[in-house]
C-alpha cells in the first residue's frame, strides 16, 4: 500500500496534537509493510526531502498564515500527490484539510480523512472559519472513502447524524507511549534551564491558543498560594493579541518554557507534581495521555474528549470555572491507572487497526 499523508504541519518534532499522533502512527506503518509519504508544510521541515523512520517527508509550499496556511497547502498537495507521489491512498488529517476530499476523489484518488476533534469549536475561529470547517467535516463524511475519528463520543455522535454514512465511520484513539520517559533523568529536568526541582512544579503543554484554556490557568493558579510554580510549555505558530497577553503574565512564579521537545519535554511530564489540561477544545488529548505515560498525576478539564479518557471524578475540574480548578491546584490528585491506559491506547494496536482499514480502502474497486 503506497500512502500519502496531506493535512499535518510535517514530522518530526513538530508541534501539535496531529504531527504527534503521525509521528507515532506512521513508522509503524511502515514497519507493516506501507510506503508512506507526507507532504509537509514547508516553514516547518527543512528545505529538502528526508526520511524519517522509514516515512519519506516531502516539503510542499505554504504560506505562514492563521487562516489560508492550511487551505492553500492542503489545495497545492493534492495536486503534487497525484502528480508525482500517485498512492493508493490519501490521508487527509483534520477537517480543515478535508473540505478538499471531493477534489482528491475527482482527481481519481482514494481518500481516508482522520478527524481529528470539531475545530469548528475553536474560539480563533471567525464564523467564516467555522462555516468551512463544518463544511470540511460534512465533505469528509460525504466523499471519504472512510472516516477515522479520534474520540468516542464524537464518533458516536457523528454516526447518528449520518446514519447513512454510519458504516464508514470508525473509531480510532489516538496512544499513549509505554516507555515515554525511559531514559530521562534530573539531569534533563536541569538542562531545561528553568529554575525548577523535581515536584516543584505544575506543567501543561501546548499551544498559546484561546481553547487550550491557559489563561483560565493562570488566573486560577493566581488565586492559590501553592509553592509549586506553573511551568507553560509551548509557543504558538502566529503570534496574536491571545498569545501576547498570556505572555505578559509571566512572573518568578508563572514560567513561559517555550516550545520543548525529546529529552527536556520528557523530563518536564516526569518530575512534574501535576499535569493540568484546562482546554476548552480537543480530540483526543495525546498531551494529557503522555502526562499519564510519564506517571504524572493529571488534572483535565470536563469537556467529552477528556471525559472519553475515563478517569476518576478527582481528575477533572468545571471548564473554565477559575475557582474550582484553583481549588484542585491545591489537591493530591490522585494518578491515573498506568496500565489500563497504555492497554487501552496502545500505538502498536491503532497503528495494526489503521493498517487494516487502510488496506481494505485501497482493495475496494
Amino acid at each position: 500500500m503506497k500512502l500519502c499523508a496531506i493535512g499535518l504541519r510535517g514530522i518530526p518534532n513538530v508541534m501539535g496534537g496531529i504531527e504527534s499522533h503521525c509521528q507515532q502512527l506512521y513508522p509503524r506503518l511502515v514497519a507493516q509493510g506501507a510506503e508512506v509519504t507526507v507532504l509537509a508544510r514547508s516553514p516547518y521541515v527543512q528545505k529538502t526531502a528526508y526520511e524519517f523512520q522509514g516515512v519519506k517527508v516531502v516539503p510542499v509550499w505554504a504560506m505562514r498564515h492563521k487562516f489560508l496556511e492550511t487551505f492553500l497547502h492542503t489545495f497545492i498537495a493534492i495536486f503534487y500527490a497525484r502528480l508525482f507521489v500517485h498512492p493508493d491512498v490519501i490521508h487527509l488529517h483534520a477537517i480543515g484539510p478535508a473540505l478538499f476530499t471531493p477534489l482528491a476523489r475527482l482527481l481519481g484518488m482514494k481518500v481516508v480523512v482522520t478527524h481529528h476533534g470539531a475545530d469548528y469549536d475553536r474560539q480563533k475561529w471567525n464564523a467564516l472559519a467555522k462555516g468551512l470547517l463544518k463544511a470540511g467535516e460534512k465533505m469528509a463524511i460525504k466523499f471519504a472513502n472512510k472516516v477515522l475519528v479520534v474520540g468516542k463520543s464524537l464518533t458516536d455522535r457523528l454516526q447518528q447524524e449520518n446514519p447513512k454514512q454510519a458504516h464508514k465511520i470508525d473509531f480510532v484513539p489516538n496512544g499513549a507511549i509505554a516507555d515515554f520517559d525511559s531514559n530521562v533523568t534530573l539531569n534533563d529536568l536541569q538542562a531545561t534551564g528553568l529554575a525548577i526541582a523535581e515536584q516543584s512544579y505544575i506543567v501543561t503543554v501546548g499551544r498559546l491558543v484561546p481553547e487550550k484554556g491557559f489563561h483560565d490557568l493562570v488566573q486560577a493558579y493566581l488565586l492559590t498560594n501553592i509553592p509549586q510554580k506553573l511551568v507553560i510549555v509551548g509557543s504558538t505558530d502566529h503570534q496574536d493579541e491571545y498569545s501576547r497577553d498570556l505572555l505578559s503574565k509571566a512572573s518568578e512564579r508563572v514560567i513561559f518554557a517555550g516550545r520543548r521537545e525529546g529529552a527536556q519535554l520528557k523530563a518536564l511530564y516526569k518530575y512534574a507534581k501535576l499535569f493540568v489540561l484546562p482546554s476548552y477544545h480537543e480530540g483526543l488529548p495525546i498531551v494529557a495521555l503522555e502526562a499519564i505515560s510519564a506517571d504524572t498525576p493529571v488534572l483535565l478539564s470536563n469537556i467529552m474528549p477528556n471525559l472519553d479518557i475515563e478517569l476518576d471524578a478527582e481528575n477533572y475540574f468545571k471548564v473554565g470555572d477559575h475557582a474550582d480548578l484553583a481549588k484542585k491546584l491545591a489537591l493530591d490528585i490522585p494518578k491515573a491507572p498506568k496500565n489500563d491506559i497504555l492497554t487501552k491506547y496502545d500505538w502498536d494496536q491503532i497503528a495494526s487497526t489503521t493498517n487494516a482499514m487502510l488496506n481494505q480502502v485501497v482493495r475496494k474497486s
